[in-house]
């Protein structure tokens, strides 16, 4: 076996939407044949991977009887038993549908946000079932184009005032589920609301159950706002509200485009890994990206993600253990080291000392950061010749 080759172990999960993504786009229609939700699960199961994330109507049509969806259901239990895989998130789908035109926990009209709720306390059901223990919010429809239809606090209240009923509704029924919020800028609506981390973070604190609902961050949306997804990771986990994670590829301030994790920047990708790891991130690392319309199956772009990831995990512990990074880093770190901790509890001893502190700036100004050298090695480690 290939040291590159994904195990359980590593807790990597795809989105069945992805497997299941058959090419269509706004321009064009499909280019290559459906792949069963069932089939889908066994071939990632094939593959190595940990779990597997789904909406509702990824597995049964909004339309299934609920006989239909049980039958489903069956075939999904057995495919898990089967194989080892297991459900690691759940989701609901409240943007395909008509009814979600203009929004679903945003809509101008309640019918359609108790639809809405409606539709997640079900999934939450069958989410609690098969084992999820992760539910995720992405309000793909949760926006506007016309500003002035909507007052923004008005929908925010609609929007907490349901997560705050079905966070009661996961408490009262016993479920071990936490919820997670994910964060986009834009598309399909003109403006989504709640469009970053820390929009979200803030959000979250208005909640009834905050301890019980996080972010989850996908890199394209990040990278459609033209930020950062090393450091838009990186607050939510330092927030300790890091609940799920959705790797792919993206170029900046386009339409989401869920291209394959690493295909676009290798060193932007390097540095989510290593931060995951380095802070000893604990839920599966998903990937929501989805396969070139010139593909006739989806199973090399699952495979290429999954190894991706796996080498770039062994760059990060290349880069952890070379003498040269190291040395570097410990050089630019390694300033007075006496004054590291003077501010990490307040005492009116401690301000006092401070505000006598000679501190000269044109000395401090002198000192060697070589920044240059550093970013070279990293390129280098990155190119396989260091």
């Amino acid at each position: 076996m290939s040291k590159f080759a994904p195990t359980p172990n590593d807790k990597f999960a795809f989105g069945i939407w992805g497997i299941q993504n058959r090419g269509r786009d706004p321009f064009g229609d499909a280019t290559r044949p459906a792949v069963s939700a069932i089939d889908a699960i066994r071939g990632l199961a094939e593959r190595g991977c940990y779990g597997f994330e789904f909406h509702d109507n990824d597995l049964w049509p909004i339309d299934a009887t609920p006989a239909a969806r049980d039958a489903v259901l069956r075939d999904v239990r057995k495919v898990m038993a089967d194989t080892g895989i297991k459900a690691t998130m759940a989701t609901t789908n409240c943007f395909y549908h008509p009814v979600f035109k203009d929004g679903a926990f945003t809509s101008t009209d309640p019918a359609v946000r108790l639809y809405a709720t409606q539709k997640v306390m079900r999934c939450l059901d069958v989410a609690a079932e098969l084992g999820a223990g992760v539910y995720v919010f992405w309000g793909g429809r949760e926006g506007v184009e016309v500003d002035v239809a909507k007052d923004p606090i008005t929908t925010a209240g609609w929007f907490r005032d349901a997560l705050n009923f079905l966070c009661e509704y996961v408490l009262t029924q016993g479920y071990d589920i936490k919820f997670s919020l994910e964060p986009k800028p834009n598309e399909p609506r003109g403006d989504l609301y709640l469009p970053t981390v820390g929009s979200m973070l803030a959000f979250i604190g208005t909640l009834d159950n905050p301890e019980m609902v996080g972010v989850n961050p996908e890199t394209a949306h990040i990278k459609m706002a033209g930020l950062n997804p090393y450091h838009e990771f990186a607050q939510a986990l330092d927030a300790g509200k890091l609940l799920d994670v959705h790797l792919n590829g993206q170029k900046p301030l386009r339409y989401d485009q869920d291209l394959s994790f690493g295909s676009d920047d290798l060193r932007e990708a390097f540095l989510t890994i290593k931060l995951l790891k380095d802070h000893d991130y604990s839920g599966t690392i998903g990937f929501d990206a989805h396969p070139y319309r010139t593909e006739s199956d989806p199973w090399d772009f699952v495979e290429r993600n999954l190894r991706t990831a796996k080498i770039l995990m062994d760059k990060v512990r290349q880069f952890n253990e070379n003498r040269q990074i190291q040395d570097l880093l410990a050089e630019l770190h390694g300033a007075h080291p006496e004054l590291a901790d003077m501010t990490k509890k307040y005492s009116s001893a401690t301000a006092t000392k401070l505000k006598n502190l000679e501190l000269d700036p044109d000395h401090l100004a002198a000192r060697r950061l070589p920044l240059e050298r550093l970013d070279q090695l990293f390129t280098e480690l990155l190119l396989g010749v260091l």
